[in-house]
């Protein structure tokens, strides 16, 4: 009974997990490009108390054994990279990645991030920016009198400018970076991604379409992959799975006070 209060206490955490990571996905239902998390559980050790094949009586070989778990922990949250729905913006900076790979963006600090949210914008010196102001690498600067910006479905990007208002000029490429397993990424906060010892290095440099990587759409962002119906559903079941193990505990609890009770 004692160890019914501990396993119990397991679950109630466990569960607790799972509300966390579902409360998360649900506030970021409407966050561009926003990748959806699963918690993922593992059981703890079993107490063998009687081995499956052991000897019975007579001789016979027992089919089963007696095992007692010890409850339920979390083994991790994984990442869906699932692709979002795609919605069309007035914006020739938004880019949309249909299909795999990231946009490679550069820190302050020198350090490379990566992200799907390809809703950019210009600086003052008329470089591609986040909207924290990261740099898109390889950067890409348009001309300040610039009057149409085309990004193709490889990554060229054209403008046409005052100047030369008939004839575009190339101003840069936007490529695309690849992980062996997007899921090893480490979630960073601001919608950017850093690479991780699991993620295996970055494929940098690949032009949108090329080895496996999606093509770009301009004027459209990528939405969050959240359902949230479903998510809604786990929320639901978080919950009851949570009542059903304080509901253990309390069992457990008053079959301790009733033992206690034999001997007054």
């Amino acid at each position: 009974m004692i160890k019914a209060l501990y396993t119990s206490a397991t679950g109630l955490a466990a569960q607790q997990a799972l509300l966390d990571n579902t409360a998360n996905n649900l506030a970021n239902s409407n966050t561009t490009a926003f990748k959806r998390s699963e918690v993922d559980f593992h059981d703890l050790l079993y107490e063998t108390v009687r081995p499956a094949g052991s000897d019975g009586s007579q001789g016979s070989e027992i089919p089963t054994g007696y095992q007692v778990g010890s409850g339920v922990r979390v083994a991790g949250n994984t990442k869906i990279f699932s692709a979002g729905a795609t919605s069309t913006t007035n914006n020739p900076l938004d880019i949309a990645i249909d299909g795999d790979g990231f946009f490679k963006v550069t820190l302050p600090s020198g350090d490379f991030r990566y992200t799907r949210d390809g809703s950019f914008s210009m600086n003052s010196t008329g470089n591609i920016v986040t909207a924290d102001g990261f740099a898109l690498t390889p950067g890409i600067t348009v001309p300040q009198d610039t009057v149409q910006l085309t990004i193709g479905t490889d990554g060229t990007v054209s403008a046409l400018t005052s100047g030369s208002p008939s004839k575009p000029t190339v101003v840069g490429s936007i490529t695309l970076s690849r992980f062996a397993n997007p899921a090893g990424l480490s979630s960073e906060g601001r919608n950017l991604y850093a690479a991780t010892a699991a993620s295996g290095t970055a494929q940098d440099g690949v032009t949108p379409g090329v080895q496996g990587t999606g093509t770009l759409q301009q004027s459209a962002l990528e939405q969050s992959n959240v359902d949230v119906v479903a998510e809604m559903v786990n929320l639901i079941t978080a919950q009851r799975a949570y009542e059903l193990n304080t509901r253990a505990i309390k069992v457990a609890d008053d079959m301790l006070s009733t033992a206690n009770d034999i001997t007054r």
